[in-house]
């Protein structure tokens, strides 16, 4: 534990409950209006005018926690049609830009109906019609986006074949003249379809870029509930990266968000000779996993119930207590991950007040294995924002050999609509 006699660096806010925990109305007001009007995370890709309706109606009803996930989700499915409908308009009307921007807003409001994860048939719905939007408005971006199904060659029996992705190759890179690639490793709720808003930013400075999902999330193909698994996953992508020839095989880094920070980390332990360097923000590694953090985290800083979105995103359904008895099973301190002899480069980066993953768990990866990298935000929760993307980036940028302007980059998440 990073604090005296045991406890939790947070322990004395672990019994204080969030407002946005009582109700829908709370979780808007004190949480979700400001980055849906600044069109940030959640929000990518959003305008805040097609949700505030929704969420009129939401309040009205006066839904809260706990929540019935189809009632929630359909909440959502009139104006996402709306929006998909008028960029087919669009598109058909050769409105290349507003199309764009239309199907990627519609992908917008379909990830918050299937938030945090689809765990009933009308988020699956949302998820599978959110992909959709979401394929047809990056694919018409000024530099493409495209999905590619990377061939998952070391599966095992029960796994999926194939590993979806969204890429970008800058068109300056080639055989001769190689760029450096980043993959961004998603989270526990933001998926390819969102995070792909990075790529942009890192094409400007001549860098290609790959989004893919964590295992347990999204469309994987890996076992959730197998600990190995995700091995498996990256090695079938790393053999992809390794065909690839434009891309500089001796500038290949990783960058997880949140519980793909946890991914990361073992990724710097198993795969060491394989990457440049890896960055780990906001994710866990043991104490995350420990009952009486789950205990708690439900009516914290997460938007909804975070014990039993893990479960279910590590393959225990809706069982949360069989999750919390078996949850250790997953400790990269247990399994002996953070005491193997060699690691990649690993940036360890959070917020010292995080109430999804503790803060503690990167005070003891640095006490373990070879010697990291870390640094800790002040007074920040979860992932350290917005300070943490500064220090991240300019990290990358020395790592990759580049030149670049953090903030000049990180204008490029923010969504601006115009239609």
């Amino acid at each position: 534990m990073a604090a005296p006699r045991g406890k939790y660096f947070i322990q004395d806010k672990l019994k204080t409950p969030a407002a946005h925990h009582t109700s829908y109305q709370q979780l808007w007001e004190t949480k979700w209006k400001k980055p849906c009007e600044m069109g940030v995370y959640p929000f990518m890709f959003a305008s805040i005018k097609d949700f505030e309706p929704i969420v009129e109606s939401i309040i009205k009803k006066g839904l809260k926690e706990p929540y019935d996930w189809d009632e929630y989700a359909q909440m959502y499915f009139p104006k996402a049609e709306e929006l998909v409908g008028r960029a087919e308009e669009a598109e058909k009307a050769s409105e290349k830009e507003k199309a764009e921007e239309l199907y990627l807003r519609a992908s917008a409001v379909y990830r918050i109906s299937r938030f945090p994860a689809p765990r009933s048939e009308k988020q699956r719905h949302a998820w599978e019609e959110g992909k959709k939007a979401a394929r047809k408005g990056l694919a018409l971006r000024a530099h493409p986006i495209h999905e590619v199904l990377v061939p998952h060659t070391h599966a095992t029996s029960g796994e999926g074949a194939h590993i979806p992705i969204f890429y970008h190759l800058p068109s300056t890179a080639s055989a001769s003249s190689p760029a450096p690639l980043l993959i961004i490793m998603t989270g526990l709720d933001g998926y390819r379809t969102e995070l792909a808003v990075w790529i942009e930013g890192w094409r400007q400075l001549g860098v290609a870029a790959l989004v893919v999902e964590i295992p347990g999330t999204g469309d994987s193909p890996a076992l959730a509930n197998d600990p190995t698994s995700p091995e498996r996953q990256w090695s079938s992508l790393l053999d992809w990266v390794g065909q690839q020839e434009a891309v500089d095989q001796k500038r290949v880094a990783v960058w997880a968000f949140s519980t793909g920070g946890y991914y990361a980390i073992r990724l710097a332990h198993t795969h060491p000779e394989r990457l440049a360097g890896v960055v780990a923000l906001g994710g866990g590694c043991h104490h995350m996993f420990d009952g009486e953090w789950l205990d708690e985290v439900n009516h914290l800083e997460y938007p909804f119930d975070l014990a039993t979105t893990l479960a279910y995103k590590f393959g225990y359904g809706s069982d949360l207590e069989a999750f919390k008895r078996e949850a250790k099973k997953f400790s990269l301190l247990e399994d002996g991950t953070l005491d193997r002899p060699k690691c990649a480069r690993l940036l360890l980066v959070n917020g010292t007040e995080d109430e999804i993953f503790p803060v503690d768990d990167y005070y003891l990866a640095l006490q373990h294995g070879p010697v990291k990298e870390a640094r800790f935000v002040p007074e920040r929760k979860h992932m350290g924002e917005p300070e943490s993307f500064f220090i991240i980036l300019e990290w990358l940028y020395k790592l990759f050999g580049i030149q670049g302007n953090a903030g000049q980059q990180m204008s490029t998440i923010p969504s601006r609509p115009k239609y």
